[in-house]
């Protein structure tokens, strides 16, 4: 396959990222930051955010298992989790977060360890894994993509 096609294979996948609303405009401004120096910055930056975020999830689920759930430490986590997931632009992840961090509030108001709270939190923190889960092999197929073409200035930002 040319390194053109591939190019425009990585720059149709990129597009689609955003159109679709995985990725924001934090992501272009990761983007910027990447140079000569640094080729892969982006790269592995995201790379550190699927270690990192794996981590928190794998936390969660732990505080979730638990037959009395602690609401303030799940935020915490899950504030955690946003953090990472604003850093790159994760979009979409991002928004369920804040949907999960919503539920943990409910429950600290609500303070009945209420069922349907539990279960809309449990709700949430499974579309978090789908989408942590898609965004990742999206990603990775993206940066393989720009691996095939060699470098060359397909990372940069389109004409708005």
């Amino acid at each position: 396959m040319d390194y053109v096609n591939l190019r425009r294979q990585a720059a149709s996948l990129r597009k689609g990222l955003f159109d679709q609303g995985y990725l924001d405009e934090q992501f272009y401004q990761l983007e910027d930051l990447q140079d000569d120096a640094s080729p892969n910055f982006v790269e592995e930056v995201v790379t550190l955010f699927f270690r990192d975020s794996a981590r928190l999830m794998a936390n969660i689920d732990q505080a979730l298992d638990k037959c009395v759930k602690d609401f303030n430490k799940l935020d915490v986590y899950m504030q955690q989790l946003k953090g990472s997931c604003t850093s790159i632009g994760a979009s979409r992840m991002k928004t369920e977060c804040t949907a999960f961090r919503e539920c943990c509030r409910d429950e600290n108001i609500e303070g009945s360890h209420s069922l349907s709270i539990l279960n809309l939190c449990m709700r949430s923190f499974q579309k978090i894994k789908r989408e942590h889960s898609v965004l990742r092999q999206k990603l990775e197929s993206y940066f393989q993509l720009l691996r095939q073409a060699g470098p060359v200035e397909c990372a940069t930002r389109p004409n708005k």
